[in-house]
């Protein structure tokens, strides 16, 4: 059966959700998750054929493993507010299920176009800004988030190839965006690492590992192709691991972070 669910968990995403929901309309079922949501997007995700479910959850894993299981057919696309299916991948993803022999399950990479602003930056993206392929087309039996409240792990089952088609992320507007979405990452992650009660690294690791990171994004990943966009993306990939750590450290738990 090449019948496809797409799942989209979404915290206050009014200004996203319309045109996320738009690029789905080829999934056979559309399963929204809204998370203490108090804009408009549950009025938003009434014009379209939505299985619209509203809670509150404690962290990312928890609402993503939930909408999982509310999915009715054993496939299924996850994708953010703020990405859009390319025409023709849905075709592709159920040609892809269709070839595959009965009872085989895991998961397909999707490629990933990322977009600041009207700007596509291909080169230098960090797992903590942006990626260049993603799990996203799997079955339900084959991928599980863990309980990080950012950037939660993941249980995959066996990789089955990788599609031509991306999805298009529109990660930030500009470079203001940006700055706050930095704020936002590190605080969070500043909670999660105070939660673990493991031992902070001292201020030479912590700025080892910084540079560390701006050279793989910037060097490795090649991110000097985009000019100042590279420069600005593996700066920031740096600064959200310094910045972790220091509001782990300088920074109570009574801080908690807004991730929407």
């Amino acid at each position: 059966m090449d019948l496809v669910s797409a799942l989209v968990v979404a915290k206050n995403e009014e200004n996203n959700l319309y045109d996320c929901l738009s690029s789905l309309k080829h999934t056979d079922e559309i399963v929204l998750i809204l998370d203490k949501t108090t804009d408009k997007s549950k009025e938003i995700a009434e014009k379209f054929n939505c299985n619209i479910n509203e809670g509150s959850w404690d962290n990312e894993g928890e609402r993503r493993n939930f909408g999982i299981k509310k999915c009715k057919y054993e496939w299924i696309i996850e994708v953010d507010a703020d990405e859009r299916l390319s025409d023709g991948l849905i075709e592709e993803a159920k040609l892809a299920i269709k070839n595959l022999d009965l009872n085989i399950t895991g998961y397909f990479l999707i490629p990933f176009n990322n977009y600041i602003g009207s700007k596509k930056v291909l080169h230098g993206w960090g797992a903590s800004w942006g990626v260049t392929h993603k799990p996203c087309l799997f079955h339900k039996n084959s991928k599980k988030w863990g309980k990080e409240s950012i950037h939660p792990s993941l249980e995959l089952g066996k990789k089955l190839g990788i599609l031509k088609l991306p999805i298009n992320h529109y990660i930030d507007n500009n470079l203001s965006d940006m700055i706050k979405r930095l704020d936002r990452y590190s605080s969070a992650n500043a909670m999660q690492l105070r939660q673990s009660h493991k031992k902070l690294p001292n201020l030479a690791i912590t700025i080892r590992r910084s540079i560390t990171r701006f050279w793989k994004c910037y060097i490795s990943r090649k991110g000097y192709k985009e000019g100042k966009w590279g420069f600005i993306i593996a700066l920031f990939a740096a600064l959200y691991i310094f910045f972790s750590y220091m509001k782990a450290e300088l920074e109570d738990s009574s801080e908690k972070p807004k991730l929407k």
